[in-house]
């Protein structure tokens, strides 16, 4: 019978045998970031590869959300017949 992997990498080993599309890898961090995750991991109760994931899902997610953003925001001057420098004036003189 084999025993458990430990903890940290436990949630690792799941993930790949749920998954085919995990990839493992290597990186390198300064040892300012490192010790920074490892306090964050300890603090979490969480694996250095959770905390990394987490991370990269969030940039991401940030990313796609940037997207998205512009994506909205294209054309909203569309149809306005004044510019935009006199809809900014316009808007200042409320402040006076």
């Amino acid at each position: 019978m084999t025993s458990l992997p430990a903890h940290a990498e436990l949630d690792t080993l799941l993930m790949m045998m749920l998954s085919d599309d995990v990839m493992r890898t290597i990186i390198e961090l300064p040892d300012d970031q490192l010790r920074g995750l490892s306090a964050l991991c300890r603090r979490e109760k969480i694996s250095r590869a959770e905390a990394i994931r987490r991370a990269v899902s969030g940039l991401l997610e940030e990313q796609s959300a940037g997207e998205d953003g512009l994506t909205m925001a294209f054309g909203l001057w569309k149809g306005r017949t004044a510019d935009s420098r006199s809809y900014v004036e316009n808007l200042r003189k409320e402040w006076r």
